[in-house]
């Protein structure tokens, strides 16, 4: 798996694109983007603002915690996430143990 950070043409880091190489197409981390896990977001939570289990992505451990690190580690996306970590079965998320999500609605400004 790699993780794709690409610039536009002013230069400026694009939202990361999280692609799998391993031959399993049409899963969910195969070309995951920030849309796509906010839109899943909405589905599993009901509304902004509410825990969703890590593990409800569909994506495998080691998937989730790739793709979620990355998220962490973009300033214009990770102040618009909220981990939590409510016991057994963590992932590590940039060396820190989380179990739930929560994202704010006003990611949405940076979707458009």
């Amino acid at each position: 798996m790699r993780v794709r950070r690409t610039r536009d043409s002013r230069g400026l880091a694009r939202r990361p694109r999280f692609r799998q190489n391993s031959g399993h197409a049409g899963r969910a981390g195969d070309a995951m983007q920030l849309k796509d896990v906010v839109e899943m977001y909405k589905g599993l939570a009901g509304e902004f603002g509410r825990p969703v289990e890590l593990s409800q992505f569909g994506l495998s451990h080691e998937e989730t915690e790739k793709l979620f690190s990355v998220f962490d580690e973009d300033y214009l996306i990770s102040r618009y996430l909220h981990f939590v970590n409510s016991g057994d079965g963590a992932y590590s998320i940039n060396d820190f143990p989380y179990t739930h999500v929560m994202i704010d609605q006003e990611i949405q400004q940076i979707l458009q």
